[in-house]
């Protein structure tokens, strides 16, 4: 009998051989508006990796894109931030920190995490349900951070230079607000593991494009103890941690892994396939993000294909410990997502039906 996607999606993560790779392919809401129809036939030829998709579902004309994903329409969110988005279907900035200055510090105040999510209600009696559900299904259950939970947080609060000044004169302040933040998201895992989850997804773009956007000493002083403090009560009860960011984070690599993360996601050309591989391979589980920035957006389906195939062979393994994912933005066209998926469905299995050993 095969084995199910969670049975699967866990024996890759802990090198105990898998029957097939995990991949995703997750289709912007941005890249949906701009390709409808054309897009939906793309998706509608990968039930492989889509199996959930039917056409028609969308109303085109009167989608709602979310708050701070809404084009020219600003949203102030549970923190107090206020966000703008140039482009419908893409997260805006922040252009309103409410800490910019630390006169509002006593004045402001953080969300209740029980009764408020970043940018609505919550409601855990839900979360609980469907949890419960995806257990009795066999499903993988995974809990999870907000985006930019913390370093990014502190960003969208104080704005980046007062956050990097903040630093460097080692502002009290600033460490009145890492307990908060702290505070804050102990409180959402704690939620997630006591409903037993597989899983715990954390993630903040700690990488500009050809180096971090903190110094290595910088997230070991103010960022690192936090991390530790959240993520190691998820692997005290057996939790794999999955940690994503954008950009070049090969310098912080060590720490995230010594602070609890058992599954990086990070982005393959700004970081290096070759760089991953000797620093990564086989000590955690990778998620590799492939190229949205030059490849998959502008080049040939023959160069998509080669690309996939260049990572699968190079940071795979018979053990497994390798899973992709592809996000697609403006203005990859459908013929460079349907070359993806179909690459994704080549080499899903190549390292675990004979191929590798041809």
């Amino acid at each position: 009998m095969p084995l199910s996607y969670r049975e699967n999606y866990l024996r890759n993560a802990s090198f105990e051989g898998p029957e097939y790779m995990p991949v995703h392919l997750a289709i912007s809401n941005a890249s949906w508006d701009q390709w409808r129809e054309a897009m939906e036939d793309v998706v509608e030829r990968h039930p492989r990796i889509w199996p959930d998709f039917r056409k028609g579902q969308r109303d085109w004309d009167h989608f709602d894109f979310g708050p701070a994903n809404t084009k020219d329409a600003p949203f102030t969110d549970a923190w107090g931030c206020t966000w703008l988005s140039s482009t419908n279907g893409i997260e805006g900035v922040v252009v309103d920190a409410p800490l910019k200055s630390w006169r509002a510090w006593g004045e402001w105040e953080a969300p209740n995490p029980l009764e408020t999510a970043d940018r609505g209600p919550v409601d855990w009696a839900h979360i609980r349900a469907d949890m419960a559900a995806r257990k009795e299904r066999g499903d993988l259950c995974e809990g999870g951070l907000p985006h930019g939970f913390f370093f990014m947080r502190l960003m969208y609060l104080r704005g980046f230079t007062n956050l990097i000044e903040d630093m460097c004169l080692d502002e009290p302040k600033l460490w009145d607000l890492i307990d908060v933040l702290y505070r804050h998201n102990r409180i959402l895992v704690d939620q997630y593991l006591s409903m037993d989850v597989d899983m715990m997804t954390i993630g903040e773009d700690l990488g500009a494009q050809g180096t971090p956007l903190i110094s290595p000493e910088f997230f070991r002083k103010f960022c690192k103890p936090t991390y530790e403090k959240l993520l190691q009560p998820c692997r005290k009860k057996g939790c794999h941690v999955m940690m994503h960011s954008d950009g070049y984070i090969m310098d912080l690599l060590d720490d995230l892994i010594l602070a609890g993360v058992t599954i990086i996601n990070p982005q393959d050309l700004c970081n290096g396939i070759e760089n991953l591989r000797r620093e990564l391979k086989g000590r955690v589980c990778i998620r590799l993000d492939v190229d949205r920035q030059t490849v998959v957006p502008y080049g040939t389906p023959q160069e998509i294909r080669d690309l996939i195939e260049e990572e699968v062979r190079t940071l795979g393994a018979p053990e497994g410990g390798l899973e992709l994912i592809c996000g697609i933005y403006p203005p990859t066209p459908p013929e460079n997502v349907d070359a993806v998926a179909s690459a994704f469905e080549e080499f899903q299995t190549y390292w675990f039906d004979g191929r590798a050993k041809a």
